[in-house]
């Protein structure tokens, strides 16, 4: 019998060949669970990336808006705001925000896209 049972094999090697085959397969359960345990490892991935933009859309916010009322308080006082709004203009303000407000919802935005574009699949 053990001649045979080393030709062979013992029962040990069965169950790990069913295992084997039971491995294969994936179940509907275990791939939803695949799905949900990626989409979660990808928003925790972003997460740092999430913050960076909203410090940089309020730090950016702030300054344009400041920017804006500084503008507006010296024209109400009749003061000469050339030298304000030229200065304002060399930093390219608008421009810089009109980016960030851009890259800040339009981000949002691309992912509503998408989440839908998933699942309508």
């Amino acid at each position: 019998m053990s001649i045979l049972s080393t030709i062979l094999g013992s029962g040990d090697v069965i169950s790990k060949g069913l295992g084997l085959i039971d491995s294969m397969h994936t179940s509907d359960t275990e791939m939803i669970e695949a799905k949900t345990k990626a989409k979660t490892d990808l928003l925790s991935a972003y997460s740092p990336f999430k913050v960076a933009q909203r410090y940089l859309a309020l730090i950016f916010g702030f300054t344009f808006v400041g920017s804006y009322l500084m503008v507006l308080t010296l024209f109400f006082m009749d003061k000469d705001i050339a030298q304000v709004q030229e200065l304002i203009t060399s930093f390219k303000i608008d421009w810089i925000m009109l980016t960030i407000v851009g890259f800040y919802f339009g981000g949002g935005a691309f992912e509503g896209v998408m989440a839908k574009k998933d699942s309508a699949k």
